[in-house]
Parts: C-alpha cells; sequence; structure tokens
C-alpha cells in the first residue's frame, strides 16, 4: 500500500511539471495567425575604396654608373725617367701644348735636363695618379685631359636584361649629392659585345640637357624606361583578389541593399604590367569606377559594404 501511495505521488508530481511546462510554451508563442519568425540581420563590410583613375605608367630598370667624359685624352711622356714635377691637379683647366709636369731622363754618368710633358688638347685634368719619385716611361700615361662639358655615364646591363635594352631609350638620372633633383637622359651608345667575364653589356648615356652641377667621377643611380604606357587604369596591386586561377575586383555597384547600403560587384579583370606595386588593368573596368582596396578578402558577389574612406576621390 505504502508502494502505491509513493507511485501516485510522484506520477501526480511529473504530471504538474509537464503542464507548467506546455503552458510556458503556449505564453512564448507569437499571438496572431499572421505573426512570422524574425529575419536575420545584414551583414555590412568595413572597407576602403579606390577611384580608378587613367594615368601613364612607366616599367622601368635600377642600375649605377659611373659619369665620365665623352672625349678623354691621354697624356703620355716623350721619354722614359722619374717624375720630378707637377704642375697641375685633377680639375685643372689647361690648354693645348701647356706644361703639366717634367720628366729626368737622368741615369748614372748622364745628367739630363728635365724633359716638359705637355697638354695633347685643351681641356681639364681628370686623371692624375701618380706621384713625384715615380718611375714613368713613354707606352704610360701619365694624365687624362677631358671635355668635362660633354659627359656621359656608363651602366654595365647584366645578360639577361640585354633584350630589353636599345638605342634611343629614356632614362631618370639620379645622384647623392642632389637627392631631390631628377635629371633626364637618353641612352646613345649599345655595346655589340658582352664582356666574357662579368656577362654584362656595357652603354653610355647622356644627360640632356647638360648640368654644370654633374661632374666627372659621380656615382649616378639610373632608372632606365623599358616600357611606357599612356592613359591605363592603374590601381593599388593589392585591390586585385585571385579565386580559381582568376583575377577579380570588387567595384561599388549601383545597386543598393534593401535598407539602401551600397553592395558590391565581383569583377573579373584582365592586368598588365606591375611597377611598384601599381597594376595595370587593361580590362574590365574603366576610368571612374570606385574599387575595393582594403577589406575585399571576405567579399563575395552582392555583398553590403560601408565605405570608410575613398583614395583618389576627385575633389
Amino acid at each position: 500500500m505504502k508502494i502505491r501511495k509513493e507511485l501516485f505521488i510522484l506520477a501526480s508530481a511529473s504530471l504538474l511539471v509537464l503542464l507548467a511546462s506546455c503552458k510556458g510554451k503556449e505564453k512564448a508563442a507569437p499571438k496572431g495567425k499572421n505573426a512570422s519568425p524574425a529575419e536575420p540581420e545584414e551583414t555590412v563590410y568595413a572597407v576602403n575604396t579606390f577611384k580608378a583613375k587613367a594615368e601613364n605608367l612607366d616599367a622601368y630598370l635600377e642600375f649605377g654608373g659611373d659619369v665620365s667624359s665623352v672625349s678623354s685624352i691621354d697624356v703620355l711622356p716623350d721619354t722614359a725617367g722619374k717624375l720630378t714635377r707637377t704642375l697641375v691637379s685633377i680639375g685643372d683647366y689647361v690648354h693645348k701644348d701647356d706644361i703639366i709636369a717634367y720628366i729626368d731622363a737622368s741615369r748614372p754618368g748622364m745628367n739630363f735636363a728635365a724633359n716638359p710633358v705637355k697638354a695633347p688638347v685643351s681641356g681639364t685634368i681628370s686623371y692624375f695618379p701618380f706621384a713625384i719619385g715615380t718611375q714613368v716611361a713613354p707606352s704610360m700615361s701619365i694624365a687624362k685631359v677631358s671635355d668635362t662639358k660633354d659627359l656621359q655615364i656608363k651602366v654595365n646591363i647584366p645578360e639577361r636584361f640585354i633584350s630589353r635594352i636599345q638605342q634611343g631609350q629614356s632614362a631618370a638620372i639620379t645622384f647623392d649629392s642632389y637627392p631631390s633633383e631628377v635629371f633626364s637622359a637618353k641612352v646613345f651608345e649599345v655595346s655589340p659585345i658582352l664582356d666574357s667575364v662579368s656577362r654584362t653589356m656595357e652603354i653610355k648615356l647622356k644627360i640632356n640637357p647638360i648640368d654644370e652641377r654633374v661632374r666627372v667621377g659621380m656615382y649616378a643611380r639610373v632608372r632606365l624606361v623599358t616600357e611606357s604606357m599612356n592613359d591605363v587604369i592603374v590601381l593599388p596591386s593589392n585591390a586585385i583578389v585571385t579565386r580559381d586561377g582568376k583575377n577579380y575586383l570588387f567595384v561599388i555597384s549601383d545597386k543598393k541593399s534593401e535598407s539602401g547600403k551600397s553592395t558590391v560587384d565581383m569583377v573579373n579583370v584582365k592586368v598588365g604590367i606591375t611597377v611598384d606595386n601599381v597594376v595595370e588593368i587593361s580590362e574590365g573596368i574603366s576610368a571612374g569606377a570606385e574599387v575595393v582596396v582594403k577589406g575585399q578578402g571576405l567579399l563575395n558577389q552582392g555583398d553590403v559594404v560601408n565605405v570608410l574612406s575613398v583614395v583618389n576621390a576627385d575633389k
């Protein structure tokens, strides 16, 4: 009897719990027959964009070179002997037949008057390495006389780049002495042969117009233009998104979301040359397109975006 009474009490308690649960569910249920479930919230991606414009883009190669004189004449003594006196220094201007040094050809038991060494042409002394007391010979160049108004820049091009070099190419030149200045130059001579040891080809450039600040012996940084593209669409290269082996850009669309926010179109594009993290877009978009350049990694066609800033926008 006692067991039955306990079972009855347990069953009654379970029934009360079940009824309370059902009553709670009824209270939570929406009122009315036309009530609909809550709609999911709209996902919005924060992005930065870039306004595409038609610009010029130059592909280039960078090398180092030395400034030298186009015309440089060696000074050769007439006799062998000891250099006893020098009358000029590097940088001095001399006229033709000016005496620049004296050579003593005396030997034990034989005394001779000092033999003068004359400048073969007018110009500036650009090379004079020997000190007094040096033994010289007629076959030895003791100095160079150069025309410092007619200068050139010699550059050695590695073999792998020679197919991109040709006479008449333009170049931008900079010097450490004038870091904020850019000088224009053109290739006027291309060597027909390569050095068999270094596997390099020598080219020569002339600065145009002539600038008196450029001097023989200066080190030049040469940016040689190998390809020029005019009026092409250029963008930061990080704007490109590659998916399934194809290149895409996300462009702000004319279509708006239901809430009135901006959306994006996923556009397949064809890219051209890339220079200094800037890429040419040869097909796919036109000038004026607003392209996502930051935050595009997670985007897909039609996604809703919030544009935080626009780079290169019209003012």
